[in-house]
């Protein structure tokens, strides 16, 4: 009985043998639909100002998401008052993500869909100080931490708020400048503060998770753009292009950096470890997933062009080459901040990527892609060659890997 009115006063705090739970999972599968959501404005606006508004929405959606890595970390989220509250956040997101397509243009009739998207964003991030808050309930230092971090997010959805109001032109820089402003001023407030990280596993299981539904977003754009046209050479040329690329994405994170970096990550502790959580995986696996979806926009411009003999023209290319080379240069920051050092390799993939870009403009949709999937292929191939060592021995638990 004691043991029951103690778990309705302060949640469970997490330990090392804390891993992810089916709850958070099931919480992830509103970020699936939300992620499907920004690939499909992009498509919709088909324009370089669509896709700046598709990474803002992104962003706001990543800020949503890791806010939430972080007290799955702090606490048991799948019991009492926690299970409750994140199933609020899942109605909250779901509605935000269902107001994607109207983001910065209102149709006519029903609610204003900016202003919707805002308002749920803000309850996304209020709940989650709230929680937060509850769930340092013993903790001092750590509610001072997320007092801290409201500062921040306050600011940064005061402009969103009043941009989504506004609306025209202007709401894009608002909205911008909200993004930019919370992520900021959380980073200099985070920067030795008393964050927890308790669980390295737990952590490092829930980012490559988080990696894996944006994949899983690329393959879902390429069933989109293949099922408006009837079955086709070109189309199932254009699948198996648009999965090779995929796989090979895949394959350049998992098969080796996130697997030495689980290792890097679970050996540091205190303050080390926080620090690495915060620059690694909060804030450079956003370019991961960004690049992700910027590709699999590309793919679904491809496959919605397939037929297309002409050139397949600079938005599309920089969509597909662009948002490869930002995953590369992600990846490689990311294992420069946890492994000690860069992907020289990955670097040159992702300049050579970039150089590419006006050559695959102007070929046919199907051999840009080709291209694309070819060269992300081809540096698969060298660091499975040139790292061979190196690979066995950080796939058996070594802590040393190629740089």
């Amino acid at each position: 009985m004691q043991l029951q009115r103690r778990s309705l006063r302060a949640a469970r705090v997490s330990d090392e043998s804390h891993r992810v739970t089916t709850f958070e999972l099931f919480f992830d599968l509103v970020f699936v639909f939300a992620f499907t959501q920004v690939t499909g404005f992009m498509a919709h606006e088909h324009s370089f100002p669509g896709v700046l508004q598709g990474m803002i929405i992104l962003g706001l959606l990543w800020w949503s998401w890791v806010s939430y890595s972080w007290l799955g970390n702090q606490t048991h989220v799948d019991e009492g008052i926690m299970r409750l509250g994140l199933s609020a956040v899942m109605v909250a997101m779901f509605i935000a993500a269902l107001a994607i397509p109207e983001a910065f243009t209102d149709l006519e009739g029903g609610l204003s869909g900016p202003l919707v998207l805002a308002l749920a964003y803000l309850t996304v991030r209020v709940l989650h100080l709230v929680l937060y808050f509850y769930a340092a309930m013993d903790d001092k230092p750590l509610q001072r931490q997320v007092i801290k971090t409201s500062v921040a997010m306050f600011a940064g959805s005061t402009l969103i708020i009043v941009g989504a109001v506004i609306g025209g032109p202007a709401q894009t820089w608002f909205w911008l400048g909200g993004l930019v402003i919370d992520i900021a001023l959380t980073y200099l407030t985070s920067s030795g503060g008393n964050w927890r990280v308790h669980s390295a596993a737990h952590w490092t299981e829930r980012h490559g998770l988080v990696v894996i539904l944006a994949l899983g977003e690329s393959i879902v754009a390429i069933g989109v753009g293949a099922s408006q046209e009837p079955v086709s050479v070109p189309i199932l040329l254009g699948a198996v292009f648009g999965i090779a690329l995929s796989v090979c994405l895949w394959w350049l994170h998992f098969d080796v950096t996130a697997i030495g970096a689980e290792h890097r990550f679970a050996a540091l502790q205190g303050q080390e470890r926080t620090s690495a959580a915060v620059d690694g995986y909060t804030y450079l696996h956003l370019p991961l997933v960004a690049g992700i979806i910027l590709s699999a926009f590309g793919v679904e411009d491809v496959l919605a062009y397939i037929y297309k003999t002409e050139d397949f023209g600079l938005l599309g290319s920089f969509a597909l080459f662009g948002g490869a080379a930002l995953f590369l240069l992600g990846s490689s920051a990311f294992w420069r901040r946890i492994g000690g050092g860069w992907k020289k390799w990955r670097l040159g993939g992702a300049a050579a990527l970039l150089l590419l870009m006006p050559v695959g403009a102007q070929l046919a949709p199907l051999g840009a892609l080709a291209l694309a999937a070819g060269m992300a292929a081809l540096l698969v191939a060298a660091e499975s060659l040139l790292y061979a060592e190196a690979r066995t021995s950080i796939r058996e638990g070594h802590l040393d890997g190629p740089h």
